[in-house]
């Protein structure tokens, strides 16, 4: 019998490494492979043009879009109108299957299932909420009706909308930013805001993700010297208030401290009715909007 050489057992040694390295290779590549045909499978609906999947994804979309989207899909609380064909995080159907699937970074759309709302959703029915925006999405960018040079003259000027509100990067702080409205809200909504913004005010919208319903809610504090501030809240606790006036000061007041606080589900914006904006102004002003959302 005849006694292994070194030389044999570091020969048998490496040949088990290089085998074992040989094994793992192909399992990278077997990993690899089914994550591209993964990728392959979000280019494309499986159920494009299909009616009865749209019916199902509209199911779908109720109990885990809607409640950002609207029901019909045209914008409300947070999230944009879906019924445009022009889509802000892409067009095609890879392009929504990815922003519902992954979410946006940095803004209210999470990644699927990761709210309260809904229970999350498979890949099929994700596909099939596709489906159904499809189904009641425009077939053709809409043409803006308005004179939008004329808007942007109203909004920084006798409108005086830039008082409060902000259009990239210019304007107030007291109302909302209006830089993307016109891309995330149906010209309905918009419309309504203007001519009634207690509205949604009133009503109150809360999110799974953030206390919606009380941002802009109308605040009045007065302190125990007798100084009143109106303004709206921006943070409160069961302690302190923190708010922002109608110049924009920021105050945090603590609350046992003061005379009186009151708050109320009445905007701070006034009411825009026709003696004070005309409708072809309105339709002007929201033409700008829209113009400003869609570059």
């Amino acid at each position: 019998m005849s006694i292994p050489t070194t030389n044999s057992r570091r020969g048998k040694l490496w040949r088990r490494r290089w085998s074992l390295l040989f094994r793992f290779a192909c399992a990278v590549a077997v990993a690899f492979a089914a994550a591209a045909i993964v990728l392959r499978a979000q280019e494309k609906n499986p159920f494009a043009g299909d009616p009865k999947a749209a019916k199902v994804g509209e199911s779908q979309f109720r109990a885990n879009c809607a409640f950002c989207h609207g029901l019909g899909a045209r914008g409300g609380g947070r999230g944009p109108d879906l019924t445009r064909a022009q889509k802000r995080h892409g067009n095609e159907d890879a392009d929504l299957f990815r922003t519902i699937n992954e979410g946006v970074p940095g803004t209210a759309m999470p990644p699927n299932g990761a709210t309260q709302q809904g229970v999350g959703m498979t890949e099929e029915e994700i596909w099939q909420v596709i489906s159904y925006i499809r189904s009641v999405q425009a077939k053709a960018p809409a043409q803006i009706p308005g004179n939008a040079a004329h808007g942007k003259e109203l909004f920084y000027g006798s409108a005086a909308c830039s008082t409060c509100h902000m259009i990239q990067g210019k304007g107030g702080r007291l109302g909302p930013d209006l830089s993307t409205t016109g891309s995330a809200r149906s010209t309905d909504y918009l419309v309504e805001s203007v001519r009634n913004p207690s509205r949604r005010l009133a009503q109150g919208i809360s999110e799974a993700m953030k206390e919606f319903s009380q941002e802009y809610e109308t605040v009045t504090v007065v302190t125990a010297e007798g100084t009143k501030f109106l303004g709206m809240v921006l943070n409160e606790d069961h302690f302190t208030l923190q708010m922002m006036d109608t110049r924009e000061q920021l105050h945090l007041f603590d609350k046992s401290k003061l005379r009186s606080l009151e708050k109320s589900r009445e905007s701070l914006m006034p009411a825009y009715d026709q003696k004070v904006l005309s409708d072809k102004d309105l339709q002007d002003l929201i033409a700008y909007l829209l113009a400003v959302g869609a570059s």
